[in-house]
């Protein structure tokens, strides 16, 4: 289903969740390990679904799942057997499932959308687990692409997904690929996000904008934008397609710190961004799905969710 075009129909913009990891994180969980946030499935999958749950209290209308680093192969070379891979693949749609869910049955608000999951589908570098989603620094063909995708994509439809978020791409031939992968899944629409490493480029060096013209039309394809990067480059980014763009927009940044590749950690201090004025900016801009990604938190949902409600009172 295209829940996007659902709510746009309704309401000025959709609002998404923040940083999964940085909250469980907070919440006292050690994520230094290749599996990243996804080990979380498999030690405590509680905590997930409560980070899920204080998204919808803030406002999320999309909840995104805990399968951003969750693949086969790295569950398997973290020494799951396949078949519990696979299970644990599949949790992460229900974990997200049953929080909206359980929201649901507590809070009927006809004020707001009704909230739904996009299932992550993390970047080949998210695999390598060694920040190469930040640098590009790996190339495949696209039927290597294609491959890759295709096996987590097949886990997520048996699972339910109808609604998948292409994350933190850092070039475009990979976006390409899974535009051309994604044909043979008419009932599931997606996003594609890249992540930037100035005002005009994604991570590889390719222009946002000749991204956004590669993929331009694409059956399905839901939305595109960015995720993962500085919140200062948002707005010229946006500026850049926003007159041509087909799909809406997508921005979801982190707080402004930077991934050291070196010890795969952040670095530097947080631009303490303001999501709700950069929200109202982004919005004049063209954006029309917002939300944070690592490092942020519900209480900038909350600043993104409040921003919308001023809208529709005006």
């Amino acid at each position: 289903m295209n829940h996007i075009e659902r709510i746009l129909n309704e309401f000025p913009f959709i609002v998404l969740d923040g940083g999964l990891a940085t909250e469980l994180e907070k919440a006292g969980h050690n994520l230094k390990d290749r599996l990243w946030s996804a080990k979380i499935l498999a030690e405590k999958p509680e905590a997930i679904l409560n980070v899920h749950r204080s998204y919808l209290e803030a406002g999320a209308d999309c909840i995104i799942t805990s399968s951003y680093q969750a693949t086969v192969k790295g569950f398997v070379s973290a020494g799951y057997s396949e078949s519990e891979a696979v299970r644990l693949i599949k949790l992460s749609v229900k974990l997200a499932e049953d929080a909206v869910e359980q929201y649901i049955e507590r809070f009927a608000d006809t004020a707001r959308p009704a909230p739904f999951v996009a299932s992550s589908a993390g970047c080949y570098g998210a695999f390598l687990a060694d920040g190469s989603e930040y640098s590009g620094n790996y190339k495949l063909s696209l039927k290597e692409y294609k491959d890759f995708h295709r096996e987590r994509v097949d886990i997520l439809a048996e699972a339910g997904s109808d609604f998948i978020a292409f994350e933190t791409f850092p070039n475009v031939d990979e976006g390409v690929a899974v535009s051309e992968l994604m044909q043979q899944y008419p009932d599931i629409h997606y996003w594609i996000v890249f992540t930037a490493s100035d005002e005009k480029h994604i991570s590889h060096g390719e222009l946002f904008s000749d991204c956004v013209r590669e993929l331009n039309g694409k059956r399905n394809l839901a939305g595109i934008g960015i995720n993962c990067s500085r919140p200062e480059y948002i707005s010229p980014l946006l500026g850049e397609v926003n007159s041509f763009a087909k799909q809406p927009l997508v921005v979801y940044p982190n707080s402004g710190e930077r991934f050291d590749i070196g010890c795969t950690c952040w670095t530097d201090e947080s631009s303490k961004a303001d999501f709700a004025l950069l929200t109202k900016e982004w919005y004049s801009l063209g954006a029309r799905i917002i939300g944070g990604c690592c490092r942020t938190g519900p209480e900038d949902i909350r600043r993104i969710s409040t921003y919308r409600t001023g809208l529709i009172k005006e």
